[in-house]
């Protein structure tokens, strides 16, 4: 159950948590700093698709351009690799050698989803075989499919592959990822491809400093909803000392790092348009601080998540681009103003996305997704 802390500790509004979180999101102003630190800062880029680690850049980065995190993922400075929630995530390529290890109890923990496809299947044997097919040369998943269920026919050859990748660490190989250009995803192991071994996994106290830092103020709960691990509550324990600690409105204990920043509540929030799957949607188990309940389960459908739209920094709508139009669909009455500043930074959006091109910007009939 989440904690709920005593009433001497200070309540933390859910739109002083959101401007507490979009600051450390590098949502409230433009960003100076470099991509790979960006990168770096943010735990990784959610990287379900292609594009969302560009367009989350974009909105985050002053000055940002595409080619600048494509040159890193050719360079083999970030990679694409599945970490947090068994989802394909964008990493530096440190992060993505410590922070793989750290998740790696939910890889396991994912494999008893699959034993009936693995009945007989030593995963040892598995995971030996699956490394030297990959570092022999990358290979698709259905070539690891077929080459697995070689060697055990009675198994179920997807079962085969998932346990593949959540016992080696596999990235995906370039150029898949690249801005601009297309590949399908072919899989090697990290190890392999950025030429050192994987580190030991990093005491669970740091990446909770991380967390705080780029997703804070934060409950136990919350940064087990975004690692998709459990048992993270000794941790925070034993770092309880150095840590400030709040409360939401509904009575549960947050932690925070005593320097982070926490703006005031009525710092104003400029528009962003986000990603499908874009981590400040995900990474809380709490999401009130961005998705007004009123709006829960307005951003998906089914499996598929929408681009999302963010006015005064919570959730107001979802966007697409069309042939030559970018779309914009509000879940409730934009006034003049508010339409006014989306515009402007869809075009600022479009111009370090697309410069070469002309869109118009349209809002489209209120909808709902669900």
């Amino acid at each position: 159950m989440t904690k709920k802390t005593s009433a001497a500790a200070p309540v933390l509004s859910a739109r002083a948590l959101n401007r507490a979180t979009l600051d450390r999101q590098l949502l409230l102003r433009p960003a100076a700093l470099p991509v790979k630190a960006a990168v770096e800062h943010l735990l990784g880029l959610q990287a379900q698709n292609v594009k969302p680690p560009y367009h989350a850049l974009a909105a985050r980065l002053g000055g940002f351009a595409p080619e600048e995190l494509s040159g890193l993922m050719a360079d083999r400075e970030v990679v694409r690799i599945v970490t947090m929630r068994s989802t394909i995530h964008t990493h530096t390529a440190d992060d993505c050698l410590t922070l793989r290890p750290f998740v790696q109890p939910a890889r396991d923990r994912e494999l008893t989803n699959f034993r009936a496809g693995l009945a007989g299947v030593d995963l040892d044997r598995l995971a030996a075989l699956a490394r030297d097919l990959v570092e022999a040369e990358p290979r698709t998943m259905k070539q690891l499919r077929e080459a697995l269920a070689a060697e055990w026919p009675g198994a179920d050859p997807q079962s085969l592959a998932v346990a593949a990748r959540c016992r080696l660490p596999l990235v995906q190989v370039t150029p898949r990822g690249l801005w601009g250009r297309s590949g399908q995803v072919a899989l090697t192991t990290a190890e392999h491809w950025l030429g050192r071994p994987a580190e030991a996994a990093p005491a669970p106290e740091s990446v909770v400093r991380r967390y705080l830092a780029a997703f804070g103020p934060a409950s136990v709960k919350d940064m087990q909803t975004w690692a998709g691990l459990t048992r993270l509550r000794e941790a925070f324990e034993r770092l309880r000392p150095e840590l400030l600690t709040f409360r939401d409105e509904h009575g549960t204990e947050l932690f925070d790092l005593p320097d982070a920043p926490r703006p005031d509540p009525d710092t104003p929030a400029p528009p962003r348009f986000l990603p499908e799957f874009d981590n400040l949607l995900l990474s809380h188990a709490d999401r009130t601080r961005v998705v007004p309940a009123a709006l829960h389960g307005r951003a998906w459908q089914g499996n598929q998540a929408f681009r999302t739209l963010l006015v005064d920094g919570f959730l107001a709508g979802v966007w697409k681009t069309e042939a030559d139009a970018l779309v914009v669909e509000p879940f409730g009455t934009l006034d003049k103003a508010e339409q006014e500043a989306v515009t402007a930074e869809a075009e600022r959006m479009l111009r370090v996305l697309d410069p070469g091109a002309s869109y118009d910007i349209r809002f489209g009939t209120v909808v709902d997704k669900r």
